[in-house]
């Protein structure tokens, strides 16, 4: 079981040296990872930073910590350049980025922007830009010539750091089952539940297992994957943390991501983090 904390990157959260002061602690603390949301437009005007040259800097500032964006809207991005972008970072952390992607909801940053509206559409910009990707990770010549993205006889250098690849990880809300499918084929989930009564929510046990169940089915590979769930637990009491927690690593859980916003400002978030994770020995399965 790993445990990481989901920043934002917008408002307080703006400043890449903030961002980067965040991960040292966390680093410090006993976290295992550090992720940011990839946004180019929030729902209201707000400062906003990059996510990409944000990790940049949380690459040079920590030395252990896993990193990555969770989720990046690949189809409003060309893979061409994600590629050189997830390369150049893979290799300046010493190999520890990983891709989290999605379709993307947020109009502000498709409709609004002029980008493809229709999620269909994006669902199979998705699938390509991933086969894109991975092709150009290689380095090895590579074409492709798709509906949406064309490639001819492209050699990118160097490779990523990590091999086979950078993890990539898939974001998706049950109980739509193609983004679970889509997860399957690659390194990890990183589901979302949407809740009879909307919005969303964390994801009842029961529910989350059903969703591994079906991933299950969909594996044609016995590989590592990665099930990645976001949520909240008090740094003040272990024992109730735990008791969160606890259900999900039964079922198959492997990072834990502690969500932190929700109307807390930066330094509270800055005091969880400072609190260090759950503690590890303090998660027993339930039986």
């Amino acid at each position: 079981m790993y445990f990481g904390i989901d920043v934002p990157t917008c408002g307080e959260f703006a400043d890449p040296r903030v961002l980067a002061d965040l991960a040292r602690d966390a680093e410090r603390s006993g976290w295992d990872g550090f992720f940011l949301y990839d946004q180019v437009a929030p729902e209201r005007p707000l400062p906003l930073a990059d996510p990409w040259i944000a990790l940049a800097v949380v690459a040079l500032a920590t030395t252990r910590l896993r990193l990555g964006t969770l989720v990046t809207p690949l189809p409003r991005r060309r893979p061409w350049k994600v590629a050189r972008e997830t390369v150049t970072l893979d290799r300046l952390s010493g190999g520890r980025l990983i891709l989290g992607v999605g379709l993307g909801i947020s109009p502000e940053e498709f409709d609004d922007l002029g980008e493809e509206p229709n999620l269909r559409v994006r669902a199979d910009m998705l699938d390509e830009a991933l086969e894109v990707l991975t092709g150009l990770w290689t380095a090895e010549q590579f074409s492709h010539d798709g509906p949406h993205y064309r490639v001819r006889g492209a050699q990118f250098l160097p490779p990523p750091l990590q091999s086979p690849r950078i993890p990539i990880w898939v974001g998706g809300t049950w109980p739509t089952r193609a983004p679970f499918r889509r997860a399957a084929r690659w390194d990890g989930i990183f589901p979302h539940f949407r809740s009879e009564a909307g919005g969303g929510a964390l994801v009842p046990p029961d529910v989350f297992r059903q969703m591994l169940a079906y991933v299950r089915t969909q594996r044609d590979k016995d590989m590592p994957f990665d099930v990645v769930l976001r949520g909240a637990t008090p740094g003040e009491d272990a024992q109730r943390a735990a008791a969160i927690i606890a259900p999900y690593a039964d079922a198959g859980l492997t990072w834990w991501l502690e969500g932190l916003e929700g109307g807390r400002d930066l330094e509270a978030i800055r005091a969880r983090i400072l609190q260090g994770p759950p503690a590890r020995q303090s998660i027993q399965p339930v039986l």
